[in-house]
């Protein structure tokens, strides 16, 4: 069933062209990933989609009663609202009879005398009954503790930016809609969050439109991919890395016919010069023809960002802090903290929004003080800190002052000299847009330039906050090649799996005020081994604070909720599901890579008790499964 029909749609804000020509049919059942550079107009695709924008040429269709979900890359709450209103803020039935049992339950337990209030607590119960609005709320409430958000009575306006869009998110995610629309929306929630995140949008009926740079997360996702090249569309059958090689193909076969093109166009040229003054229709039509090819292109590609810088030396000392400690008011991040850093070492931190993981670097590069503890760098460390707020972006100056002023010239890893404007244009900014203001850019501009600010001081250990944030997948593709080289140190902090895979060494967790120990990558290994370490005292004791933190649990009637498996046992079970999903993907991966190790017999017994260990995990979470499902039945 077709949901939405775009058909030939244009789109541009003054000069600047965005869309053009654009067809898309999105149907049932379809889960699409759409990717571009950052700056191409894919935000602006999707609130065309949405109906929050009109198009310029061409028209966008949305078929029947098709009802369409929106969350935004910055959504806009409001503060007076808790929670759960938030979530349930939406035209839907079951939304409205959610929405005025809450009312309803906040006004008896204020009031629990008021006859007046009873009686609308009893009408709202029987209503929730008649709609199965219990299902719903727990589900609802299940969505949002996944999410990391358990104070459902919490006001909006006392939460923070990142709190804002998972509550933004499991709204989008508890309203019915037949096709939910999604801009970045595995920024602002950590990794454990975001295998959640996967498995339930794999679940999820109707159809799914989305933007994200998250390559696990559209490689596991989606059946389709959508690139917004050159101001049009071109779709791939498939995830993400069936997305990599039938693009590599068509642009192989777009080359091809390109040289092709060129060398048709040199014989014509040489026949025009040959014939300087020939006038019949068929040469007068040979020459049209001449005229067509040397405008038409093939594959105009556009260029894409390249990173060619010389390295700096890094002696044997780099970082040792100690007994680092900070606290702002009444909340305590940290105490008596020491971390290190060794030549070649590349460090993953994971840890929930809010840990202090960013205060932690802020601490490390100097630019907070720590309310107690030292912090000691080597004397040959350079440090480049790309953080989350691009601190060093000016918005009054100009993009090419930018750079020019903090490196006029700088080496490359081929021993030549490259100038400011030149070093813009590996990153894509053209002459004419070196001389605009940087208040003018977009975010993804924004973060593309501070990027290239940040590495062209060369630095020898890098500092990277949150770097896939706002970054399209093609800078981070070649940010990923620049690191394949980088000589120095590197602490990453991110949720991204595949950028953690793809460019460290070690994961460490960062939670209650602790740094774990350091793990070895990929992050399936990384989360295999704290959990066994764990085990499940840490997720009985956050089960508990849900419960309590729940504001009606108390009001509720039993007999209008029934139970078959305990709050535990449904986490449980989600975590099981997604660890088996996991093993299915890996042991597979590792039997190939079993397969291909040859003679290295050191890699073969390593590889071949990885897979051991992942077959025997697979059996244990098969058993635990089929438990708790006959507990369900």
């Amino acid at each position: 069933m077709n949901f939405v029909t775009l058909e030939h749609v244009g789109k541009q804000y003054s000069e600047r062209v965005l869309l053009e020509d654009v067809n898309l049919l999105i149907n049932d059942g379809d889960r699409i990933g759409l990717i571009g550079p950052n700056g191409s107009g894919k935000t602006t695709l999707l609130r065309l989609i949405a109906g929050l924008e009109g198009v310029d040429e061409g028209q966008i269709t949305v078929w029947g009663n098709v009802r369409i979900q929106f969350l935004p890359q910055d959504p806009e709450l409001d503060p007076a609202l808790t929670v759960l209103e938030t979530v349930f803020q939406s035209d839907a039935p079951l939304m409205r009879v959610l929405r005025d049992y809450q009312v309803a339950a906040e006004r008896l337990q204020q009031d629990p005398t008021s006859a007046a209030n009873q009686a609308a607590f009893a009408e709202a119960t029987a209503v929730m009954d008649q709609h199965n609005g219990w299902a719903a709320e727990a589900e609802a409430k299940t969505i949002l503790t996944q999410l990391g958000i358990t104070q459902f009575a919490a006001k909006i306006g006392t939460l923070s930016g990142g709190q804002h869009k998972r509550v933004a998110l499991a709204h989008a995610l508890i309203d019915p809609a037949d096709l939910l629309i999604l801009d970045e929306p595995t920024n602002h929630i950590d990794a454990e969050a975001i295998a959640w995140l996967e498995e339930y949008l794999k679940n999820r009926p109707g159809a799914l439109l989305m933007v994200t740079h998250d390559r696990y997360f559209l490689d596991r996702v989606v059946n389709r991919i959508v690139d917004l090249d050159r101001r049009q569309l071109v779709s791939y059958e498939g995830n993400y890395g069936r997305y990599l090689e039938l693009s590599t193909a068509r642009h192989e076969q777009l080359a091809a016919a390109e040289q092709k093109r060129q060398a048709l166009l040199r014989r014509e040229l040489e026949w025009l010069h040959r014939s300087p003054m020939a006038r019949s229709t068929k040469q007068k039509a040979r020459k049209q023809r001449v005229e067509e090819m040397q405008v038409l292109r093939h594959d105009r590609r556009e260029a894409q960002v390249a990173i060619s810088l010389a390295s700096r030396r890094l002696g044997k000392r780099v970082l040792e802090a100690r007994h680092l400690s900070k606290s702002f008011g009444d909340l305590t991040l940290f105490q008596n903290l020491d971390f290190d850093l060794a030549p070649g070492d590349r460090i993953g931190i994971l840890g929930p929004n809010g840990a202090g993981k960013s205060t932690l670097l802020n601490i490390l590069a100097g630019k907070i003080p720590p309310d107690s503890g030292t912090v000691n760098w080597g004397e040959t460390v350079e440090l480049g800190y790309y953080d989350q707020l691009s601190a060093g972006l000016v918005d009054g100056r100009r993009v090419f002052d930018t750079i020019a002023d903090a490196a006029p010239l700088i080496k490359n890893a081929e021993g030549y000299r490259i100038d400011a404007a030149q070093m813009l244009e590996w990153f894509l900014f053209t002459r004419p847009e070196q001389q605009t203001y940087v208040g003018s850019l977009s975010g993804g501009e924004r973060r593309r330039l501070y990027l290239l600010l940040t590495l062209v001081r060369q630095p020898n250990v890098l500092f990277l906050d949150e770097p896939t944030n706002d970054l399209d997948i093609h800078t981070l593709a070649v940010l990923e090649q620049f690191l394949d080289h980088f000589q120095g140190c590197l602490v990453v902090v991110s949720h991204d799996r595949y950028f953690l895979d793809r460019n460290v060494d070690f994961l460490v967790s960062f939670e209650d005020g602790v740094l774990g120990t350091r793990y070895p990558t990929p992050y399936e290994t990384y989360r295999r081994l704290v959990n066994e370490e764990r085990g499940t005292g840490n997720e009985e004791r956050g089960t508990r604070n849900a419960e309590r933190q729940s504001p009606v649990s108390s009001l509720q009637s039993p007999a209008a909720r029934p139970r078959k498996l305990t709050w535990k046992e449904r986490q449980e079970m989600t975590a099981v599901e997604a660890q088996i999903a996991a093993l299915e993907s890996k042991i597979p991966e590792l039997e190939t890579a079993v397969n291909a190790a040859g003679g290295d017999y050191t890699r073969l017994q390593s590889l071949a008790d990885e897979l051991a260990a992942a077959r025997a995990a697979l059996e244990t979470a098969e058993t635990r499964w089929l438990e708790l499902s006959e507990i369900e039945q």
